[in-house]
């Protein structure tokens, strides 16, 4: 599967890889990406940077939303080939290392058969490395609090309850929040379309997530850029309320911890 690379603003690019979006930032030939595809879209991964005129020795930082496989994929090829720096919230720099795991295990996918897909997309997991030992060596804290001095000027919005360092990335000036697994717009295993959250198996706490929503609402933005999902146009808080009340109504159950 081919890269999708759509432009959604200036100098700002949606990317579908397999099951999983990142988003690239341009200024100029400076990149920033915002997460990094499963380890098997690797190959897309490259193909998007060239795609918007750029390349991995222009990626100025990679930050992680949070640091699971389908985010994680690339970050330490980049890192160690490159020199790029990989960037997260403090609390998800032990998960990058794999100090510890927060993700669903085989018996939550397996608890969840019934769901519409999950077989097809547990053998796609299985096949672009969702399952492999994928650290990343040595990522750092966002080096300063508020926006980054990075391409974009993105601003870290910690959005706990997926993982624990979870985070949004917010850019004001174009109004667009880069949502990760905090609200989505659509996912393998989900029948439903528009903002949504996650089914409850794949989060660490869902107590969090849920009020999570309220920091996504809070946000100024009209163009919603999820990890999983097509692009979403509206308002956020129109969006975080779409989600927390399909959660009310019927989500998937807490995982277990």
């Amino acid at each position: 599967m081919r890269a999708e690379v759509h432009q959604v603003a200036d100098g700002t690019y949606l990317v579908h890889g397999n099951n999983v979006n990142w988003v690239i930032l341009k200024d100029g030939d400076d990149l920033t990406l915002i997460d990094t595809g499963y380890p098997g879209d690797r190959p897309g991964i490259l193909e998007s940077l060239a795609a918007v005129g750029g390349s991995p020795e222009a990626v100025s930082a990679v930050l992680i939303t949070h640091a699971h496989n389908d985010h994680l994929g690339s970050a330490e090829y980049l890192r160690s080939t490159y020199g790029t720096p990989v960037y997260l919230h403090p609390a998800e720099v032990p998960h990058a290392r794999r100090d510890f795991l927060h993700q669903a295990t085989l018996g939550d996918v397996v608890r969840n058969v019934w769901r519409p897909g999950m077989l097809p997309w547990a053998a796609h997991v299985i096949k672009v490395g969702g399952m492999e030992h994928n650290p990343v060596t040595a990522p750092e804290p966002f080096p300063a609090a508020g926006a980054l001095d990075l391409p974009g000027r993105p601003v870290p919005v910690h959005t706990p309850g997926h993982t624990d360092g979870h985070c949004v990335y917010h850019l004001p000036g174009a109004g667009i929040v880069v949502s990760g697994d905090a609200l989505v717009s659509g996912h393998a295993v989900s029948w439903t379309k528009g903002p949504q959250l996650l089914p409850g198996f794949f989060d660490h706490d869902r107590d969090r997530v849920v009020a999570s929503l309220d920091l996504i609402a809070g946000l100024d933005g009209d163009t919603l850029l999820p990890g999983h999902g097509p692009v979403h146009r509206g308002a956020m808080r129109a969006a975080a309320e779409q989600a927390r009340d399909r959660a009310t109504r019927g989500s998937g159950t807490k995982k277990a911890r």
